[in-house]
């Protein structure tokens, strides 16, 4: 039963990052079916990463009280059921409302995928289950570019939508036939409803005013009052007997609040290198998407390869020694880009992507081992919705930093020399941001 369990959180973990860079490829089809914009484009990717990190921190709450079984099970049915929708979506508006429901069935998943697997696995394996679901979201990210290009070329847009239907109503119905156990953490008479609405409005007062500061002249006044909202919500939350997000285990809890802050730093230092590559190899060396992409494959086939095997010595040696390792290895990787980066070669290129592979395997299985291991049984549903809300900020973090370094102007370069240098500065700040990680990772205990 546990391997019927763990497949099916597996199948649900796939979808995410697979739905993700299969419809990178085809928002260009979807702009010129709706004649949109690249910013209003840039919707369907961000609304999806809006509602859930919005909804992830009470949906923990909410699924300890009323059964992680039945949120896992929901979210799985409306991703299902809202990937079909935009499918048939007449228009942009309705298809960024779809893949903002998308986010919200996603975040019920999230926020009891990790908690379910920490309950079921015994700890002497679970990181070996961890580095297996790692895995296969690396998996996710391999294939969707392949399987999205082909889909999209031959069938439209709308087929990756039904081939998300499809998967994801396959990872409901085992969900309804693997999950026999119900699991209930919190048996409190009243749930935290101010402080999820305190945290809702700041952060998508954060992320919204940060990811518009250079078109609005009004979002870093928004992005002030996102913050300012987020201390409020902090000195709620110290008064509350039970608060949504208790700060005291935070505080009192050194090795998982460190482990959360690696996980953000290599979030934010590493999200948007995909992006950059695959804009250096098309726009810089001239390589038609198909040929850049199997290029870029090498990463996370490493990745996919080596995550088991990286989960399983976390269940041996102390995990946090092996995610401090793969954080410098990743910095190493990213260092090597932006030094190499003006010799323009794929030869160099490549290494450097079997680095950064490796490293990322090093760090993913391990630190999540660490930081469930790191929390009380009573804490895990918490414990996966913070691991779920630091990577999905990393990544709306690594995206804002990567359009302001792209936005800066060198009025001695050509266009094309442009490119090239801010490329280069934001790589190194990555690489910056990875070294960086290494701190937290090492200093934990």
């Amino acid at each position: 039963m546990e391997r019927r369990i763990l497949f099916t959180i597996m199948l649900t973990s796939f979808l995410t990052p697979f739905a993700g860079s299969a419809l990178n490829l085809a928002l260009p089809s979807l702009g010129a079916a709706y004649g949109a914009s690249p910013a209003a484009l840039g919707w369907v990717l961000g609304s999806f990463l809006l509602a859930a990190i919005v909804v992830l921190l009470p949906f923990g709450k909410l699924a300890d009280r009323h059964g992680k079984r039945r949120f896992f099970i929901m979210g799985n049915g409306i991703f299902a059921l809202t990937s079909l929708l935009a499918a048939f979506a007449p228009n942009l508006t309705l298809l960024i409302a779809a893949r903002a429901a998308q986010g919200i069935g996603s975040a019920m998943t999230f926020a009891t995928s990790m908690s379910i697997l920490t309950l079921v696995i015994p700890k002497e394996r679970r990181g070996w289950a961890m580095g297996w679901n790692v895995a296969v979201v690396y998996t996710g990210l391999t294939l969707g570019p392949v399987v999205g290009g082909f889909l999209n070329y031959y069938y439209g847009w709308q087929s990756i939508f039904i081939l998300l239907a499809i998967i994801g109503g396959t990872a409901f119905l085992a969900a309804r036939r693997f999950l026999q156990e119900e699991w209930y953490e919190d048996t409190s008479p009243a749930w935290d409803k101010k402080g999820a609405i305190l945290y809702g409005l700041a952060v998508l007062l954060v992320i919204y005013g940060l990811s518009q500061l250079g078109s609005q002249p009004l979002a870093p006044w928004l992005l002030l009052g996102g913050l300012l909202l987020f201390f409020l919500f902090c000195r709620y939350e110290l008064r509350q007997e039970n608060p949504l997000l208790p700060i005291a285990l935070l505080q009192g809890n050194l090795p998982f609040s460190l482990s959360c802050l690696a996980a953000l730093l290599n979030y934010c230092g590493t999200f948007a290198t995909s992006f950059l590559l695959s804009l250096y190899l098309q726009s810089i060396l001239g390589l038609t998407s198909r040929s850049a992409g199997l290029l870029l494959l090498s990463q996370p086939i490493f990745m996919a390869l080596l995550s088991p095997m990286m989960g399983k010595l976390s269940d041996k040696y102390v995990p946090t020694k092996l995610a401090a390792l793969g954080m410098a290895v990743i910095s190493v990787g990213l260092a090597g880009f932006a030094l190499s980066i003006h010799w323009l070669s794929l030869w160099l290129l490549l290494p450097m992507l079997i680095i950064t592979g490796t490293g990322f395997s090093l760090f993913a299985a391990p630190n999540n081992n660490a930081i469930m291991s790191a929390v009380e049984k009573k804490h895990y549903s918490l414990a996966a919705s913070l691991l779920s809300s630091t990577r999905l900020l990393g990544q709306v973090l690594s995206v804002a930093l990567m359009n302001l370094m792209l936005s800066l102007s060198w009025d001695s370069f050509s266009p094309q020399e442009n490119l090239l240098q801010n490329l280069q500065l934001t790589l190194l700040v990555f690489a910056l941001l990875s070294a960086a990680g290494t701190i937290p990772a090492r200093i934990r205990k």
